[in-house]
């Protein structure tokens, strides 16, 4: 079954690191995702760039409207996303405890099933 594990953490925190911090901890999930990648699991991964970027298109009543940043009332932020398919729930809770053994300090991985994904041969 494909989920999505989407990967929170504090932007503060996240972007506050030097860059051998950053390059180590990207390093270390790396190593994880080439594992899954050997296995034939991993799909897309993306690491997004801060929410200062972001652009939010909320629908209200009338016409959408366009505004800056996401303005979440949250600790964390989506900062990144993974596509895999595992065998089970468990098997994808358990890449997600590597990945957060990869990563110091707190957040969070959500897990969610995939109801549709379409492969649209995108390359960036």
């Amino acid at each position: 079954m494909l989920y999505a594990v989407l990967c929170y953490n504090d932007e503060a925190v996240t972007s506050a690191w030097s860059k051998q911090e950053d390059e180590m901890v990207m390093g270390r999930l790396m190593k994880v995702q080439e594992k899954v990648a050997r296995q034939g699991r991993l799909g897309p991964v993306a690491r997004l760039v801060p929410t200062t970027a972001a652009t939010t298109l909320r629908k209200t009543r009338d016409e959408p409207i366009v505004i800056d940043g996401p303005f979440a009332e949250t600790k964390e932020q989506l900062l990144g996303f993974y596509m895999v398919d595992m065998p089970s729930l468990d098997a994808a809770l358990d890449f997600a405890r590597e990945l957060a053994a990869a990563n110091p300090g707190v957040g969070s991985y959500e897990i969610r099933p995939v109801g549709y994904f379409a492969q649209n041969g995108i390359d960036t």
